[in-house]
């Protein structure tokens, strides 16, 4: 199934100067598929289970969960999560689930 942006939600939010959502409770499952078209990203299910992951993670502790705490706890491979996110994984699942930087992420 495939999801098309619609860009425009983006039009009106906050983002900082590293692309990251600058309100985690701004974010809509809307702005993921937009954020994650402009990274050229197809969202697929395993995507949203580690941006569901990412997210519950996000609220329960206040920080975007690190690559190894998303292969540990979250379940997903490295090679596979890094197959997913290109680019920085933990940091590339961060900006799509709509949160802060990681922390440990240059």
């Amino acid at each position: 199934m495939t999801l098309t942006a619609d860009f425009s939600v983006l039009e009106t939010l906050e983002f900082d100067d590293d692309g990251f959502l600058a309100n985690a409770s701004d974010w809509t499952e809307d702005i993921a598929i937009a954020v994650a078209a402009v990274l050229e990203i197809e969202l697929t299910e395993m995507h949203w289970q580690v941006i569901n992951f990412a997210r519950a993670e996000f609220e329960a502790n206040g920080e975007a969960p690190t690559i190894r705490r998303i292969t540990k706890a979250g379940g997903v491979p490295t090679k596979e999560l890094y197959s997913l996110f290109p680019g920085g994984a933990a940091k590339t699942a961060a900006k799509i689930a709509g949160l802060p930087k990681p922390t440990g992420c240059i």
